[in-house]
């Protein structure tokens, strides 16, 4: 497909882009369709003041030329004397004595077209056709089936065909499709399709980059930078209450072997040996249930509480209010109140070494 000739619509510069596109290259300028026209204007103007120059029908003549305006619009005329610089001929392909010969469209080389001053070229190549106007994006590729289905809907919709009789001047691209054929996955759109999509992707770009900038304004940064340090903040609240509670946690078991020493320190009927955490948290098991036991009695109507059952510490030592010899439950407890702030104070050292 790149080495077809496709001149695309500038102006109203059709009639230009149709001649290019048949003949495969840039043979024609408006400076040269111009002068044919002006020639074409010549001759009519002297066949014109045969019948006088004051006749009515020569002042008609003289208004604005037929054959080319101000746009770029050039007449059927001057595409016709233009083409006959090539030796190629002009045939009308709506006229009845063409329809008579009964001639296949494929068997014909090329074909101008015409509506409302538009001019285009559907020319074959090698051995396909392909639509060359100037208002698409690039050639269309037509099916020899479809050709014949694609002139007649032109003719129904009041374009005028011609059909081009001649030797075309030789070209790359009918050189090169002759050994090979193309296919065309995509249609190309019509200009104004293409301008009016960039358009739509233009504004949908410039309205995702206000979007954008919208999103990065200073308050939504500000608001952003909040939120991350309030996150930042929580995550190192939750890291020192976990170290926190392993602090506790080591303190505790610090404490319990503090004890387990003590008790078999002082107490003969304890082995030499330390306790182990297995008996420790038994012990312990069985304080707090006697503590919630004796909640729950006090708790009832008519009871009544004797000092001796709450034992109290002071800073002084460890007594019962009664004098009496204090449990094993009461000497664990105490002993994990007095140490726990020195074994927590052990590990702040630590940590520091």
């Amino acid at each position: 497909m790149e080495s077809i000739f496709h001149e695309k619509q500038e102006g109203s510069l059709c009639a230009q882009h149709c001649l290019n596109n048949l003949l495969q290259g840039e043979y024609f300028s408006p400076v040269e369709l111009s002068s044919i026209a002006h020639q074409l204007d010549e001759e009519e103007r002297l066949r014109m003041a045969e019948g006088g120059v004051t006749s009515e029908d020569y002042r008609t003549f003289l208004q604005p030329s037929g054959n080319m305006d101000d746009s770029g619009f050039f007449s059927i005329q001057v595409i016709s004397n233009a083409l006959k610089v090539w030796g190629l001929e002009l045939i009308l392909f709506n006229s009845p004595e063409y329809q008579r010969l009964r001639i296949d469209p494929i068997n014909e080389r090329s074909f101008i077209c015409n509506y409302k001053e538009h001019w285009f070229t559907v020319r074959k190549l090698g051995k396909q056709w392909f639509n060359l106007n100037s208002l698409l994006t690039g050639p269309e590729l037509i099916s020899d089936t479809y050709l014949a289905l694609f002139l007649a809907q032109l003719q129904q919709e009041g374009y005028s065909i011609f059909v081009v009789k001649g030797d075309l001047p030789d070209c790359e691209a009918d050189q090169l499709l002759q050994m090979i054929k193309v296919q065309q996955m995509h249609r190309p759109k019509l200009i104004g399709e293409e301008l009016a999509h960039l358009k739509e992707q233009s504004a949908l770009k410039a309205d995702l980059e206000r979007v954008l900038e919208a999103a990065d304004g200073p308050g939504m940064f500000d608001d952003d930078e909040d939120d991350l340090q309030r996150a930042l903040a929580m995550s190192r609240q939750e890291i020192d209450m976990e170290d926190e509670e392993a602090d506790l946690r080591r303190a505790i078991q610090l404490s319990m072997q503090g004890s387990s020493r003590g008790m078999c320190e002082d107490s003969p009927q304890t082995s030499s040996t330390d306790l182990s955490s297995e008996e420790l948290r038994k012990r312990r098991e069985a304080y707090f249930e006697k503590q919630q036991h004796q909640q729950q009695e006090a708790d009832r109507p008519g009871y009544l509480s004797y000092p001796c059952e709450r034992p109290t510490t002071s800073s002084g030592g460890l007594r019962s209010n009664q004098g009496n010899a204090m449990s094993e439950e009461d000497v664990l407890r105490a002993t994990v109140t007095v140490s726990l702030e020195t074994a927590k104070d052990s590990l702040k050292a630590e940590r520091k070494k």
